[in-house]
């Protein structure tokens, strides 16, 4: 099916796109889906999946495996061997214990707060986030529940929330704990996909974003298929080799998209984009108001992660390995970063799954100057270092490449920052958080929207119920 065929075209077949597109197929919508990427990844999504897109997509049937290693992550000692944490509350404790008895004993209260506050993030997250201008009854009645959530957990939790959002996730852990190796596993967390330090203020308010759907004392989102049951599922077309940009008609809606190699128009009266907000809308952006643009063009889009493989001879001995050895050390890697230089001794995280090593590292900043080959081998090498392996076993892809090869603006994968001012009703710029763009017909559905990078297809979902919701009304 070809030309105006189509009811609707989905730039993008990551998780958010495809959510978005089989929640608009399920609607009764002709979807098709447009990717540039000539293959899906092989590599595992790293995000909690909201049961409602589990449930409504069933998914579960469609054999959908969500990784649960236990440990579920482990932490090299400075005089040897290492710090495991495991599911299971208690038995964390224990392991903590050997290294600082205080610490063990604060570990269960600090487990069970951070837990009801990142349920509060699952609040908001299921949903288009909360519009505080409007006077509609509807959206005062779900503030008034949220408020009336919060209210439940108590008294400790409402100064908790109050308090720790804008901490750094430094303060947060000192208020907690004394060992350097707890506190920079835990806060390494805190630090994802951004260019700022464990001092920064905020990077408490990314610790619980990454600890959202996971239980009580397992600090990372977990790793799952969902990308590649999503891609088998029916209902959608996917045409991938296939990079896309927006199309005009004369009206200035949204027409349809120029598949750019192929030299190919596809209309449709909807555009769903799960592309970076900034690369989806710059090059329609002479018919935009000025000031949107100048907001779209100051969203924080600091690439600082370099993302690949490691090849062991042997079996990892790992589920999730963190090199991290405290907060210092976090710093001392963004000390780097800010200054447009790779960390000399980077923050390494590797997740072994089914015989693959995937390694994130921070922090590789964004340089629109060509990386040289001694760049890329010194990186390599830091990295081999940190995981007890050879450079010539590490592969990775820098910000620099995310951009060259996907259009992804400075290279960050969640196309923007997770900081306090690009959140909820602020993200991707205010006064369009909820999905639209000024663009009629044209819609946004990535990470680049509410609820931002690491929660996989909320935003597709999200964005495809106020698609169809405002076709009803």
């Amino acid at each position: 099916m070809s030309g105006a065929g189509w009811d609707a075209v989905v730039i993008g077949a990551g998780v958010n796109g495809l959510v978005a597109a089989h929640y608009l197929a399920r609607a009764g919508r002709r979807v098709l889906v447009v990717e540039q990427r000539q293959e899906a990844s092989p590599a595992l999504e790293t995000g909690w999946i909201p049961p409602h897109i589990i449930r409504e997509l069933g998914l579960a049937s469609r054999g959908l495996r969500v990784a649960q290693p236990d440990p579920w992550i482990a932490a090299p000692l400075p005089a040897g061997g290492r710090l495991e944490l495991w599911r299971d509350v208690g038995k964390s404790a224990e392991a903590i214990r050997r290294l600082s008895p205080a610490d063990a004993a604060r570990w269960p209260e600090f487990c069970l707060r951070m837990r009801r506050l990142a349920g509060v993030l699952e609040a908001l997250y299921v949903q288009p986030p909360p519009d505080v201008e409007s006077r509609e009854v509807g959206e005062l009645v779900r503030l008034a529940r949220l408020g009336l959530h919060v209210r439940r957990l108590g008294k400790q939790a409402i100064i908790d929330l109050a308090r720790i959002l804008p901490m750094s996730v430094a303060e947060l852990l000192d208020d907690w704990f004394a060992n350097d190796t707890l506190k920079g596993l835990l806060g390494a967390a805190g630090v994802w996909h951004l260019k700022q330090g464990p001092y920064s203020g905020g990077t408490a308010f990314n610790f619980l974003h990454h600890h959202v759907g996971s239980p009580a004392g397992v600090f990372r989102p977990p790793r799952s298929n969902i990308a590649q049951v999503l891609t088998a599922l029916p209902g959608v077309e996917i045409r991938r080799d296939a990079e896309a940009t927006v199309v005009l008609g004369s009206d200035g809606r949204a027409a349809g998209v120029l598949l750019v190699q192929r030299h190919e128009q596809v209309e449709a009266p909807l555009v769903v984009s799960s592309a970076d907000p900034r690369s989806t809308l710059w090059d329609v952006r002479g018919t935009l108001d000025p000031e949107f643009v100048h907001a779209l063009s100051n969203v924080k889009c600091r690439g600082v992660v370099a993302r690949g493989t490691l090849a062991l001879d042997r079996p990892a001995d790992f589920s999730t390995l963190c090199v991290a050895p405290s907060l210092e050390f976090l710093e001392r890697a963004y000390d780097d970063a800010k200054y447009g230089r790779d960390s000399a001794r980077p923050y390494v995280e590797a997740w072994a799954e089914d015989g693959r090593i995937d390694v994130h590292v921070q922090y590789v900043p964004f340089s629109d100057q060509k990386r040289t080959d001694e760049h890329r081998r010194a990186l390599a090498a830091s990295v081999g270092a940190a995981l007890g392996a050879e450079p010539g076993r590490v592969t990775l892809h820098t910000p620099d490449d995310w951009e060259r090869l996907y259009d992804l603006t400075e290279g960050h994968l969640y196309h923007g920052e997770l900081t306090l001012d690009q959140i909820l009703f602020m993200r991707p710029v205010p006064g369009w958080s909820r999905y639209r763009t000024p663009i009629d017909g044209l819609y946004l559905c990535g990470p680049g929207t509410h609820p931002g990078g690491g929660i996989a297809g909320a935003a597709g979902r999200n964005a495809a119920r106020e698609i169809l919701r405002k076709k009803r009304t």
